[in-house]
């Protein structure tokens, strides 16, 4: 079956299957939350991305194997209702950005900074830090070594626009990380997995960036 990246609250998940990685997409919770699994296909290890709602359903996702970490992408609520229950679960290692741990509620193991490699396995998980829709999102960079990039946004960027701040200083900081970090940093065939919706790619969204900065939102 073709990856399509659209989902939708109980309904099915999505398989998207690369070489050396598995991602699984589910939408759970009443703000159609994304929640992304990772499988490392050489180690069978495995790592959720935002435990947002639904324990019941990310877990009957995560399977027997279990997970060993599990990353969340920022501090709003709905990003981590379920991250308790998953936690005690699994045992899973808990991952954020360093400037937005406080404001979750599961105590966070590991704080990460721009920059940092989170790994499932033999693959390789490169965090950037993105002010402005929160002070400490984190985006997700795979650069798979057989194909084009994925990244993990978050509420960071989204198709149409990047994420919701509420003052212009907060909308600039978020424009100049993704256009530095982000777009500057990789190419139009990087596909790009958001916090709610619909996937997109960078080659979409690019010709665009002008027009965000003109409306400032």
């Amino acid at each position: 079956m073709t990856y399509s990246g659209r989902v939708s609250v109980g309904g099915a998940a999505d398989v998207h299957e690369l070489k050396d990685l598995m991602i699984t997409k589910v939408a759970v919770g009443p703000m159609e939350n994304n929640g992304y699994l990772l499988r490392c296909r050489a180690t069978d290890e495995q790592l959720l991305i935002d435990a947002a709602n639904d324990a019941g359903t990310l877990l009957g996702m995560i399977g027997d194997d279990g997970i060993a970490s599990v990353v969340t992408t920022h501090r709003h609520a709905d990003h981590w209702q379920a991250l308790a229950e998953v936690v005690a679960a699994t045992g899973a290692r808990t991952y954020a950005g360093r400037y937005d741990a406080e404001g979750i509620p599961v105590p966070t193991d590991t704080p990460v900074d721009d920059g940092d490699v989170i790994r499932v396995g033999q693959v390789e998980l490169t965090a950037r830090h993105l002010v402005g829709h929160t002070p400490g999102s984190i985006a997700l960079v795979y650069d798979d070594p057989h194909g084009h990039p994925h990244v993990f946004t978050g509420d960071c960027l989204f198709p149409g626009g990047p994420g919701r701040t509420t003052r212009p200083e907060e909308f600039n900081s978020l424009m100049d990380g993704l256009e530095a970090k982000v777009f500057d940093a990789l190419p139009d065939e990087t596909w790009v997995y958001p916090g709610h919706g619909n996937d997109t790619t960078l080659g979409t969204e690019r010709p665009h960036l002008a027009e965000w900065r003109r409306r400032g939102w």
